[in-house]
């Protein structure tokens, strides 16, 4: 059976709950650029591979990816000035996510995993998840449980020197670098256009933020470094170590709640 809940019908997906509600994965992205060479929705389709494997593993399922997140940042994002960039602001971001897992917990489905590959949308899930839960105790939905990661949480030391045989300059600027055109180049060969991956110094920002932001200051072309050392080898090194690493920690965190 599919792990996707939007290709279930609705009495399938009643009679899953009947039968003990299932972990549902909500991933969470952004339409955002990615350099001349990755797709504007590279923060959401990366998430959304990655549960649908997940979900295999740990037979949960999958909700609807949400494509639009939080503002792109000039510091790891490039910007929202930067072409493509569509989002959405804080306040609008949170309710929608607050309503999702609303309605999701008012259907039983009370195990919710929230699994971002968008930086900035962070602590906003975090509000989201404080709101519903707020809203649905006042409606005396009690059992919800949420947990909140980013996809990345999982890269550890041996996969960085996979990843950056001659170190890493920064997990800030590696947005549409290595790490993200590597897992896109093993999930999406496709829509990776290789002739014009990156390879440029890496972004130089003040330790400071301004604002108005100035776009004029952002010299770079939308990889915040270079992109030059990726490959689809170090992008299945990163699937099939993150994989069954974020399914035992989704499982382990639900077997550790309480009631």
């Amino acid at each position: 059976m599919t792990v996707r809940l939007d290709e279930m019908t609705s009495p399938e997906l009643d009679a899953r709950v009947k039968a003990g509600p299932p972990v549902v994965i909500l991933p969470t992205g952004a339409f955002e650029q990615h350099g001349p060479h990755l797709p504007l929705g590279t923060d959401a389709m990366i998430p959304q591979r990655l549960a649908e494997r997940v979900a295999a593993q740990i037979d949960a399922l999958v909700a609807p990816t949400l494509s639009y997140g939080y503002k792109s940042q000039p510091k790891s994002g490039g910007g929202n000035h930067m072409p493509g960039c569509a989002s959405l602001d804080g306040a609008t971001y949170t309710l929608m996510v607050r309503d999702l897992i609303c309605d999701f917990a008012r259907h039983g489905l009370t195990k919710i995993v929230l699994f971002d590959g968008h930086m900035e949308n962070q602590m906003f899930l975090t509000e989201a998840a404080d709101l519903s839960l707020r809203a649905l105790k006042s409606e005396g939905i009690t059992d919800v449980r949420i947990v909140k990661m980013g996809y990345w949480i999982s890269i550890n030391a041996a996969l960085e020197k996979v990843l950056f045989p001659d170190g890493l300059i920064s997990w800030e600027l590696e947005h549409a670098a290595v790490m993200e055109t590597s897992v896109m180049l093993h999930l999406a060969p496709d829509l990776v256009r290789r002739d014009l991956i990156p390879d440029h110094p890496p972004a130089d920002f003040p330790l400071y933020d301004v604002y108005p932001f100035d776009p004029a200051s952002v010299s770079h072309s939308g990889a915040l470094s270079s992109a030059a050392g990726a490959t689809a080898e170090k992008g299945k090194a990163v699937v099939e170590t993150l994989v069954p690493e974020l399914a035992r920690q989704i499982t382990e965190a639900f077997q550790n709640m309480t009631v």
